[in-house]
């Protein structure tokens, strides 16, 4: 990935609370069919390994999994905030005019080599794990044990793990901390005014690392 060193973003704990955030990552693998890329909905286990462990699933008629077992390193992307950045926010705009629009993100890229598990164990405590994570704050969550047991059977008979141990992990936070600081400010102030979810969590990230705070 092209890293500026203004953007360049090494600390593990913020890269693996990405992942947590944005848990679905863009599984990509290259095998005898070449390029492969999936969408994948990850858990990551920062205790093991010395960057984490990243789990997940895929159907069995996904042939990806088998490119997979053929133990390639793979890359996964997580895409974290994201939003278009207009020229007009800038400050510098209306002193020289010199300025082009660009997108700021966050962004993670881990690295590692995959290993497909057919054990029927550790898939239920893998889906059991997802989906509490993802249904543990709503009002009435849903639970892996409220299907019947044959038909959760069944499905698990139809599905592949997957253990990618994390071997090299990158982040990458543009997010304006090139700009003067008076830009800054108005691309914090441009994005207040923007209704998406995604333009809010940007421009915390904006405030952040732009020293606005």
């Amino acid at each position: 990935m092209y890293q500026p060193p203004h953007f360049r973003e090494t600390r593990l704990d913020v890269m693996q609370a990405l992942i947590r955030s944005h848990p679905l990552g863009l599984l990509i693998s290259a095998g005898h069919g070449g390029l492969q890329a999936n969408p994948i909905p990850f858990e990551i286990d920062a205790t093991r390994g010395e960057m984490g462990v990243l789990k997940a699933h895929l159907s069995k008629a996904n042939p990806q999994w088998r490119a997979l077992a053929e133990g390639a390193e793979t890359l996964v992307v997580f895409q974290g905030a994201q939003s278009y950045i207009t020229p007009s926010w800038y400050e510098t705009k209306r002193e020289t005019g010199k300025v082009v629009p660009t997108w700021n993100y966050a962004i993670v890229q881990a690295r590692g080599t995959p290993r497909v598990i057919d054990d029927e164990a550790w898939l239920h405590t893998q889906i059991r794990a997802l989906t509490d994570r993802h249904e543990g704050e709503r009002s009435t969550p849903w639970a892996v044990d409220d299907a019947p047991a044959d038909f959760l059977k069944a499905q698990v008979k139809g599905i592949v793990g997957l253990e990618i141990e994390i071997s090299a992990i990158e982040g990458k936070w543009k997010v304006s901390q090139n700009r003067p600081e008076a830009d800054r400010a108005g691309v914090a102030e441009g994005l207040a005014g923007e209704a998406s979810p995604s333009a809010a969590d940007m421009r915390a990230l904006v405030r952040v690392y732009g020293g606005l705070e």
